[in-house]
């Protein structure tokens, strides 16, 4: 029988490979997505991808003697992208409309007072495989709203499901063991949760 414990990087503890977390492994969950008075499980349900979150910060460029030193000035968080199956029902496209009214409503063309009454929370749950599925790990997104969406095409040459292609800008990001309630451990990007709670909207 091989020993698969010699098969990783020579280590002071140990050679043993560490199991990697897998892409297909996950989950999206929406709160305060739409209309708010219903369940968005559908939505989860016909996530195809998301993109995990992205940070950049720019620079400050200190000139010394005979040399230049950099500090870390303002950060980004990159947008993320959400591809959804538009199913028969219509329900991930009716969610997204739902959303899309609450940022701007186009017929009235009536917007609303503040960021507090249209964006959402969005978590990303990393699953471990087993069933119902045990959560590894959480980004939780605040401040979130739809930036861009594109509705995919209709195409008599190909067999390919109809796909919609969510952009979502948001404030702030936080990774978290387990569930949103671990933000307060060595590893996470807060000392606590982001406002009142993992998924404030506010702003």
């Amino acid at each position: 029988m091989a020993d698969l414990t010699q098969y990783g990087v020579p280590t002071t503890t140990t050679n043993v490979i560490m199991m990697p977390k897998l892409q297909y492994r996950f989950r999206v969950n929406m709160y305060g997505f739409g209309n708010n008075n219903g369940s968005t499980v559908d939505f989860t349900q016909n996530v195809v991808s998301v993109t995990r979150p992205s940070l950049t910060h720019e620079e400050v460029t200190l000139d010394a003697y005979n040399s230049r030193a950099y500090l870390a000035a303002k950060h980004t968080w990159e947008p993320i992208t959400i591809t959804l199956r538009d199913d028969m029902n219509n329900a991930a496209s009716k969610h997204v409309a739902s959303q899309l009214q609450k940022q701007l409503n186009h017929g009235l063309q009536s917007a609303p007072a503040a960021g507090k009454d249209y964006k959402f929370g969005l978590v990303i749950e990393q699953l471990d495989g087993s069933q119902p599925g045990v959560v590894i790990e959480t980004w939780s997104l605040n401040g979130c709203f739809i930036q861009n969406v594109n509705y995919g095409e209709n195409n008599y040459a190909t067999s390919d499901v109809v796909l919609i292609t969510l952009q979502i800008r948001y404030d702030a990001a936080d990774i978290h063991s387990i569930e949103q309630a671990a933000a307060t451990e060595a590893g996470a990007l807060t000392n606590g949760l982001l406002g009142n709670s993992a998924i404030n909207p506010a702003v």
